[in-house]
């Protein structure tokens, strides 16, 4: 039987789909599918159960305050959606043992072009309106927003330098291992969340909508990356698949997170919607885009992400 080859965990987009070599070890392994799962971690073989206990948690708590704030009830269903949209994302794994490194870098590439989009027709534009309408003037207005981006921006560069001292410790186990990369994926869509979160609570229904939609849509191959990764280091299909599931549980509690600051007070509105765009524009700029560009064939990645900009600026300027 193979021996098991655990890679660090640092990013979500250092664990991309597999190469062809990886794939080669991945179908050698499938004959003995069954006994490796016996010999993987206790808790990889709880993902299940977890997804579902996560799930009725945040149904019991997301209900009974929903009741209390209709912005909130809609920023858990956007967070919900994207989740869902994690979900399907690995929903393909049940079909194919592997994805080629050209469609991932195309996924990657269409869904980082909609999030580009999206921080600045529903993130920074709106907060820059928002700060207009309250009588600021376009110079301080404009500094405000640039200062709730880097704000944004440097929380989440402060999140991964804390989280980047645990790597040594979470190389002793297997469990450790994965279970940081999880979280890891996690924290990569926390920004996202929060995004769908304060929309709901201070922007348009519409145009809230329209960044859940994006949002969404980039998710989808988020949710193929996680799970293909996990199935590359040995995991069964199921395992990896409900581990995909888990990560995106952070964006609906993301999203009531931001719903609820923006309701405390309508002056955090802008901080709020410049912050969730300097965050996304962080991982976009540090994690995603970079990814498919380590390759020799990028241009298919650039013209998807051309793509994703342009129809996600589209749908945006249409229905605000």
């Amino acid at each position: 039987m193979l021996k098991k080859v655990e890679p660090s965990v640092t990013t979500l987009t250092h664990l991309a789909p597999l190469e062809p070599a990886a794939a080669t070890a991945t179908s050698s392994a499938s004959s003995t599918e069954v006994a490796g799962a016996a010999e993987q971690p206790a808790a990889i073989r709880l993902s299940w159960p977890m997804v579902a206990g996560g799930v009725l948690l945040l149904a019991a708590l997301i209900g009974w305050w929903s009741a209390q704030d209709e912005r909130i009830w809609r920023a858990y269903c956007g967070g919900m959606a994207a989740a869902a949209a994690t979900a399907a994302g690995t929903l393909p794994l049940f079909f194919s043992r592997r994805f080629s490194p050209r469609m991932a870098d195309c996924c990657t590439g269409f869904g980082a072009g909609v999030m580009l989009a999206a921080s600045v027709f529903s993130l920074i534009l709106p907060a820059l309106h928002s700060l207009q309408e309250a009588g600021t003037g376009k110079q301080m207005a404009s500094l405000i927003a640039g200062a709730s981006v880097l704000c944004g921006a440097l929380l989440v560069l402060a999140l991964q330098r804390a989280g980047q001292g645990h790597d040594d410790l979470a190389r002793q186990a297997a469990l450790r291992r994965v279970w940081l990369f999880v979280l890891t994926v996690g924290l990569h869509n926390l920004p996202e969340g929060l995004a769908v979160g304060v929309a709901y609570g201070g922007v348009a229904p519409e145009q809230a909508s329209v960044l859940t939609f994006g949002i969404a849509l980039q998710d989808i191959p988020e949710g193929m990356i996680v799970a293909t990764a996990l199935r590359g280091i040995g995991y069964s299909r199921a395992d990896a698949i409900g581990c995909g599931i888990l990560s995106g549980l952070v964006e609906p509690l993301a999203a009531v997170a931001g719903a609820a600051l923006v309701s405390l007070s309508a002056a955090m509105l802008p901080w709020a919607l410049g912050g969730a765009a300097g965050a996304m524009l962080f991982v976009l700029a540090h994690e995603v885009i970079p990814d498919p560009h380590r390759r020799r064939d990028a241009l298919a990645a650039t013209c998807c992400l051309i793509i994703g900009f342009v129809l996600m600026m589209v749908m945006d300027t249409a229905l605000s």
